[in-house]
């Protein structure tokens, strides 16, 4: 860190609408989150995964001293290197941000295998923004019924496969704003996925509340 004040807090190249909305929702909940507010600005990439993936860090070179931070969200299916695990991705993009000009001011979150897995848990909160509250069978009943989810699984496989399938089921539309709705309302610490607990840590260490 160069100990620089920038105009801004936090820039974030995102994949996809879902995922910028999923943020948005997110950096509402910055207690939650032990973070303090922030000024942020969120880029959907055209490219979505791979373009990320591959040019993200050139996207965000001008902003370069203009934000304090930089944050590049993405999934790993889908990315066109699936091959390659997900923190062996992200420590190629960290790299390019970095030789682009960030330093360690900037992160990459590669979401294995797809943001839907962020979405999953067993808060009841999940069940009325999915249309599911007061279902008889419950939502994850059903998953389990369906082959999406068994009694060894914390989260149903494949998730965005699982919550297609569930909103078809009630005839609810998908939409970018369930995320939103699923970030702002389920508890944070619900959340154990790795790539999230990355996000979280990173904005908590870059943003501390005091």
């Amino acid at each position: 860190m160069t100990g620089i004040a920038y105009p801004k807090d936090l820039v974030i190249l995102a994949a996809d609408r879902n995922m910028e909305y999923a943020v948005k929702g997110l950096l509402t909940r910055s207690k939650a989150i032990k973070m303090k507010e922030v000024i942020s600005d969120i880029f959907v990439y055209p490219g979505h995964d791979s373009g990320c993936l591959l040019h993200g860090a050139d996207f965000l070179r001008p902003f370069v001293n203009q934000y304090n931070h930089a944050l590049i969200l993405l999934d790993h299916e889908g990315c066109g290197k699936e091959h390659k695990s997900r923190t062996a991705l992200e420590d190629n993009i960290e790299s390019q941000l970095a030789d682009s000009g960030w330093h360690d001011r900037a992160a990459a979150i590669v979401i294995d295998p797809e943001l839907e897995n962020w979405a999953w848990s067993d808060s009841p909160h999940v069940d009325s923004v999915l249309g599911w509250e007061g279902k008889n069978p419950n939502l994850r009943s059903w998953l389990t019924t369906q082959g999406f989810l068994n009694n060894s699984q914390s989260k149903p496989i494949p998730p965005k496969k699982a919550m297609e399938e569930a909103l078809r089921k009630v005839q609810k539309a998908r939409s970018s704003a369930l995320f939103l709705q699923l970030a702002q309302r389920v508890g944070i610490d619900r959340c154990t996925d790795p790539a999230f607990v990355k996000l979280r840590t990173r904005l908590m260490s870059w943003f501390p509340q005091n």
